[in-house]
């Protein structure tokens, strides 16, 4: 099996077979807002940034959309380094646990690996807004199942399917 991306379909091989990842950032409310589609054998981490320079948020008063959340509330899967030391540069407070990699290589490092990051386990248990969103977007068949072939068409779905919820 080869490890590339079906070209124009969003397809890759994961574990499971050939697959799609969705990453989703939604309000405190569970609303999506903002969706992106990668093959599945891409990594999460690479898509926090990107998934977050697309947010804008429409203000009560005049001024720019707001763009950058207070809290940015992630699993494992983005946990790194380097997205901490992003979202530390943009005043984003991160909550994700860390991963088991990253602590036993900071721990073979000693004195020189650091201290371990903060984290909020209270705050921490809010992200199951994040797996009900998904839940609820699951619930549309079409999603569910991927039919859609091309993954523009599936990107369609997607957003028709976060209005459908925005608007229930």
């Amino acid at each position: 099996m080869e490890a590339l991306t079906v070209a124009g379909q969003g397809l890759g091989w994961s574990r499971g077979g050939l697959s799609t990842k969705i990453h989703l950032a939604v309000d405190g409310r569970g609303l999506p807002m903002r969706v992106l589609l990668t093959a599945g054998q891409a990594g999460d981490n690479p898509q926090l940034l990107p998934l977050l320079d697309g947010i804008r948020v429409r203000r009560d008063g005049p001024g720019r959309p707001r763009s950058r959340p207070d809290v940015v509330i992630a699993d494992k899967a983005y946990s790194h380094p380097s997205t901490r030391q992003a979202s530390r540069r943009r005043g984003i407070t991160f909550v994700s646990p860390e991963r088991t990699d990253q602590i036993a290589g900071r721990a073979a490092k000693g004195a020189r690996g650091g201290r371990p990051p903060a984290f909020d386990t209270e705050l921490y248990k809010q992200r199951n807004v994040v797996e009900r969103c998904f839940n609820r977007l699951k619930q549309f068949r079409d999603l569910a199942t991927r039919y859609a072939k091309r993954v523009a068409y599936y990107q369609a779905e997607l957003t028709i399917a976060a209005i459908v919820l925005w608007l229930r």
